[in-house]
């Protein structure tokens, strides 16, 4: 691995690519830096590697990383991973101080169609109507509602938040958002910070959740969130289920036929938790709009994802703050 180069410097990638994709990686570095793929080496050179990585590029270093190989990292400069979300994998393991980052709006257009797909899809009511059809009703007269005039309001204002902004203001929606900073460089209607949450919510006709799960947004949505929004508003959760009090969406849908939930992002899913469960019937009622989590899934993922995790990696290389990073008290 040494080039003969002084201060030479390192990328550890802890999970196996393909040929096209290692392309892509080698592409983003630029030649400033070698690439070293773990699954690659022999067992007798993983520490070795592990010790002088500069930057660590991971899927899920919970699985990619054997025991006893975390605290080797504890020189790196980074550690970036490939997914938007790290909340299912166990950053506690990782050397305390070491900067690490999500890979933020990676997969952020295909997931901002999808919002804006299950938006249209309750609004029009097209799901309630195909099934009304199957049956023999021909509800012609049966009112939907349009989107331009109303307020979408975005809990979560980062890549996925600013993508889903652009679709909306295009179907003349105003956008209302909030994140930590309550500034954005998108224009917008209004922007807020967490703690005018409830402004949000009340304006809301059309609800985007796409923050993080940390300990802060655990739960962030419950019975009394719920109560504050319009009656027949409509829910978009692309984030992650738990952000939601699962108990007190369904209740809140039993109590209110006008509302409307979309979710991508339950509670108990196969990747994070190993099985697809509810705690609640959830898909026998009329107002809910379900997808299996896949929001992002499309073809040019993968590449785009890479791509960008590359990018942030090369910012360190040249001496810039890296994006995205995860807060010490947000390592769950």
């Amino acid at each position: 691995m040494e080039d003969g180069r002084v201060n030479a410097q390192t990328l550890v990638v802890t999970f196996d690519l393909g040929g096209a994709e290692r392309a892509v990686v080698a592409e983003g570095l630029g030649g400033s830096i070698d690439a070293v793929y773990l699954p690659d080496l022999a067992e007798a050179e993983r520490d070795a590697a592990l010790r002088r990585a500069t930057i660590v590029l991971s899927h899920n270093t919970g699985k990619e990383l054997r025991q006893g190989e975390h605290g080797l990292l504890a020189g790196a400069k980074l550690i970036q991973f490939l997914t938007a979300g790290v909340d299912f994998i166990p950053l506690h393991e990782l050397p305390p101080g070491v900067p690490v980052a999500s890979n933020g709006g990676a997969y952020a257009e295909p997931m901002a169609e999808h919002a804006l797909a299950m938006t249209l899809a309750a609004a029009k009511r097209l799901l309630v109507e195909h099934a009304a059809l199957q049956r023999g009703a021909f509800h012609q007269f049966t009112m939907n509602r349009m989107l331009a005039g109303r307020t979408c309001g975005i809990l979560g204002f980062g890549g996925i938040g600013a993508a889903t902004a652009r679709l909306m203001r295009a179907v003349g929606m105003r956008v209302h958002a909030i994140n930590r900073s309550g500034r954005a460089e998108a224009q917008l209607d209004w922007i807020g910070t967490p703690d005018r949450l409830d402004e949000l919510l009340a304006a809301a006709d059309v609800l985007v959740i796409s923050l993080p799960l940390t300990r802060t947004t655990q739960g962030m949505i419950g019975a009394p969130q719920l109560d504050r929004m319009k009656r027949d508003a409509i829910l978009v959760n692309l984030a992650r289920g738990e952000i939601i009090d699962e108990g007190a969406l369904y209740a809140h849908l039993r109590a209110n036929p006008d509302f409307t939930a979309c979710i991508d992002a339950w509670w108990i899913e196969p990747v994070r938790h190993g099985t697809f469960r509810l705690d609640h019937p959830f898909l026998e009622l009329p107002n809910v709009i379900g997808s299996p989590h896949n929001s992002g899934s499309v073809p040019e993922s993968r590449g785009t994802g890479l791509r960008r995790a590359v990018a942030n990696c090369r910012r360190v290389l040249r001496g810039e703050a890296p994006l995205h990073l995860v807060a010490e008290d947000d390592r769950l």
